[in-house]
């Protein structure tokens, strides 16, 4: 049994449709300020979190002291296997 859509189905499907592509539209008009201010809020916390994070008390020292948090690694070594050197002059 074969069934045909009718042109009143088909019709009332397309107004469903924009009624609430239209109903979207207008809600998301009214509650965008709110959400907005409540992203606003919860970036400003955060970066507020990471600002505070940061700002730990830095050990007093005295003018011309000099302290060293960590010793650089003595094994640097350039690569060997890269080729051989030219010089060279520019001819004009």
């Amino acid at each position: 049994m074969l069934q045909y859509a009718s042109l009143t189905g088909f019709v009332r499907t397309i107004l469903i449709i924009l009624l609430i592509w239209y109903g979207v539209k207008i809600l998301s008009r009214l509650l965008a300020p709110y959400l907005m201010r409540y992203v606003a809020k919860k970036a400003e916390q955060k970066f507020g979190q990471q600002f505070n994070s940061q700002q730990r008390p830095q050990p007093k020292q005295k003018e011309g002291e000099i302290s060293i948090d960590k010793m650089p690694n003595k094994t640097t070594s350039g690569n060997k296997d890269v080729g051989e050197y030219v010089d060279y002059e520019e001819i004009d």
